[in-house]
């Protein structure tokens, strides 16, 4: 007997524009893909909440709630670790773009756009998606290995692959105990971070800042290490047995980080 087939993905398009709803979900819909649309940010959160789509494709420059606000809610949610999340907007400038990208968007698509590219990024988008939760879930649930064996079971990879934010939702959800360590290279110099975790809530962390400051600790450390757009991680499930001293949800931990890098980025 064959296998059912596996349900259409649903799509969530958030966008002011009347004419590029209408469109968008003529395209998506005739690609057999289940599209809901929202008006403005706000009504798309509210949408987004009651449906958990596979994937969000969302405006910038809307009423209520923009695009970014929108993304920072969504991100700070753990059911939305792995949801893609595509920007259309008339802000096509880089810093647009990087700032997207840092507050958790998978894409950024400027208008005018063609509607084949489109097509195109959601296919994409909806099977990196996939394939990621997959690979990490599968990785994170891998027996412990043994202590005279390296730490065979923890999840490596890239922050270009999976950003630290859905990684730490995943690893709360997951209730996962362990240490989380990141590296990357500024001014060619290598700089480290690592995160501590206990049943998938973060107790513990340190930082390396450049340029002679000195190092960031706990929440501080959190908030400096989410700014990374690149980088190495490497999670190993290992006993944690150190006091609380971030004495914050992860939750609290995303938010608290999307709003320092709004600050950041405006001085």
């Amino acid at each position: 007997m064959d296998a059912p087939a596996a349900p259409p993905a649903r799509i969530l398009v958030i966008d002011d524009d009347a004419w590029i709803l209408r469109m968008v979900t003529a395209v998506l819909e005739k690609r057999g893909y289940k599209v809901e649309t929202a008006a403005d940010g706000e009504a798309g959160l509210e949408k987004a909440f009651a449906m958990l789509p596979d994937l969000v494709i969302c405006d910038v420059m809307m009423p209520r709630k923009d695009g970014w606000t929108v993304v920072k809610a969504l991100r700070a949610q753990p059911e939305f670790a792995f949801v893609p999340v595509i920007f259309l907007s008339a802000l096509g400038s880089d810093e647009d773009r990087i700032r997207g990208f840092k507050l958790g968007a998978d894409d950024y698509l400027p208008k005018p756009f063609r509607f084949e590219e489109l097509d195109l990024r959601v296919a994409n988008a909806i099977r990196r998606r996939q394939r990621m939760e997959a690979d990490t879930r599968s990785s994170l649930r891998a027996p412990a290995a043994e202590p005279e064996k390296p730490a065979e079971s923890g999840v490596r990879g890239t922050l270009d692959q999976i950003g630290l934010a859905s990684l730490l939702t995943v690893l709360e959800m997951e209730r996962k105990s362990g240490t989380l360590t990141l590296t990357r290279e500024h001014e060619g110099k290598p700089v480290s971070g690592k995160i501590w975790l206990a049943r998938g809530r973060v107790v513990k962390a340190s930082a390396e800042i450049p340029n002679g400051l000195d190092d960031a600790v706990n929440a501080q450390a959190v908030y400096a290490l989410l700014g990374w757009g690149a980088g190495k991680f490497v999670f190993a499930a290992t006993e944690v047995d150190v006091a609380d001293e971030v004495k914050a949800s992860t939750t609290h931990l995303l938010m608290e980080g999307a709003r320092y890098l709004d600050e950041a980025r405006r001085v």
